[in-house]
């Protein structure tokens, strides 16, 4: 079930809100983990027990751990939790690829495949593995004390609308929102709430939906078959697509979290208009740089060791970065291309982006970007280099490819709003528009955009067979 469906908007959001805020209080958790449960199991039936099996033990886990005085005892329970954690997403994400890499070695040297059943991917796993993490990791370090029930821990970890493709909510974070967020369950979070759901659900259906279709059928064509214009053009649609359909995302699922009074972290902000890639990453994907830094750079030291130890781990850091979104080589490639662009910047970079000034720094930086989102989409190495090799033989000769005039009015707008946030009021305007307190007028007006942009979307659902999400697949 994802958000940009008809059962999702029609029936399952709408019961489960009213039912929400008509029940008892103390109920509301309980009722927000079935419903949760139920969401998760609508996708994956499978792997619910799984998940569940995982929860119960990270929980006493945990619980144990706290109770344990600083010690081996406690740093081998520490262990066990992490272990259990980055193995469920080491087997069920990586296993295949280990596999096939190991396979295409025997093979080589003329010995036999090993025997293997494919393994299915878990649906979100990326993402709750990371939330488990945070909490076991969170506990240890005495940066807040363990979940009393373990319901609540169950909904931190399973909670429907940051399970599937986040934003990573570290424990710390919204730990004291699970246990009590009466304060925060008002109707003004509710109208606002529902605005920052809209407006997610319109970046998804109206704009990334569009440049989406164009840019899968350009991917889908051997590299031979493509021009230099239609591959920058299919690059484009790309860029444009993950961005809108991901932050689309994290807008719907920030709107829902709002509603039924939780806060969850911002995870986007206006990432086309950064000056330098170490910029880009704090804009993009907010909460993932955030996570990798607080429990994977600093651990390795951090800025606190030499230059050549700190460029390499800034490279390390990237490229589990790279990995974690795929387990693919191409993946691990696009995690490494940034990871050197980060110490190119720490090396000389930003200086120089300094000297010729914002316009430029922010057109190479873009360029460096989707040259990166080649790497990502393409469903392998050698595509991506020969499609990357078209892209730069500039021979823009004619092609039966033709693209509508929807197509290129949708892509200028997603130009148009991806890089409007350069001006700074623009920007500004934007974080209170995100705000929770709002005047009286502002909330009309947003009431109203709200049913507009629904009515549109909805509308555009029904009439269109194409509504992938991207972030499924990692």
């Amino acid at each position: 079930m994802v958000f940009s469906s008809s059962l999702f908007l029609l029936y399952f959001l709408p019961v489960f809100l009213i039912i929400y805020s008509l029940i008892n209080t103390k109920y509301k958790n309980i009722f927000a983990l079935i419903a949760s449960i139920f969401f998760y199991s609508w996708g994956a039936p499978k792997f619910i027990f799984i998940v569940l099996a995982s929860i119960i033990i990270d929980f006493y886990l945990v619980e144990k751990m706290n109770k344990t005085k600083p010690g081996n005892k406690k740093n081998i329970l520490i262990s066990l939790s992490v272990i259990l954690n980055i193995g469920l997403l080491a087997y069920f994400k990586y296993a295949n690829f280990f596999v096939e890499n190991l396979n295409a070695i025997l093979n080589n040297f003329g010995c036999t495949s090993v025997a293997w059943t494919k393994v299915a991917l878990p649906i979100g796993i990326s993402f709750f593995s990371f939330q488990k993490l945070t909490y076991s990791v969170d506990v240890y370090r005495k940066v807040h004390s363990p979940l009393k029930k373990i319901s609540d821990y169950a909904l931190y970890i399973l909670m429907f609308p940051q399970l599937i493709a986040g934003p990573i909510v570290r424990f710390n974070e919204i730990a004291d929102q699970i246990e009590d967020r009466k304060w925060n369950e008002n109707i003004d979070n509710k109208l606002t709430g529902f605005f920052r759901f809209t407006l997610g659900l319109a970046k998804k259906v109206l704009i990334a939906n569009v440049l989406g279709e164009e840019a899968d059928k350009i991917f889908a064509m051997s590299p031979n078959e493509v021009t230099s214009g239609i591959a920058w053009l299919g690059t484009l649609a790309y860029t444009f697509q993950i961005y809108f359909d991901f932050a689309g995302y994290s807008d719907m699922a920030i709107g829902i979290g709002r509603m039924i009074g939780f806060d969850f972290p911002e995870n986007f902000n206006n990432p086309y208009i950064s000056r330098s890639i170490s910029e880009f990453w704090r804009r993009w994907h907010m909460t993932l740089g955030r996570f990798m830094k607080d429990y994977l750079y600093i651990p390795l030291g951090g800025n606190r060791v030499k230059p050549v130890r700190l460029y390499f781990n800034l490279w390390f850091v990237f490229l589990v970065s790279g990995l974690w979104h795929g387990a693919a080589w191409n993946f691990v490639l696009w995690g490494a291309f940034h990871g050197i662009f980060l110490i190119a910047d720490r090396m000389f970079l930003l200086k120089f982006y300094k000297r010729i000034g914002k316009i430029p720094s922010t057109i190479i930086t873009f360029f460096i970007v989707i040259i990166g989102w080649v790497l990502f989409r393409s469903d392998n190495l050698t595509h991506a280099f020969g499609f990357m090799s078209k892209m730069f033989e500039f021979k823009f000769m004619a092609t039966d490819f033709n693209f509508n005039l929807k197509f290129f009015t949708i892509l200028i707008i997603a130009i148009f709003f991806s890089f409007w946030g350069s001006f700074k009021k623009i920007e500004d305007w934007q974080v209170r528009l995100f705000d929770k307190k709002q005047n009286n007028k502002t909330i009309i007006i947003m009431v109203i955009s709200s049913i507009i942009m629904f009515i549109i979307s909805l509308s555009a659902i029904t009439s269109s067979g194409f509504n992938p999400f991207i972030y499924f697949r990692f």
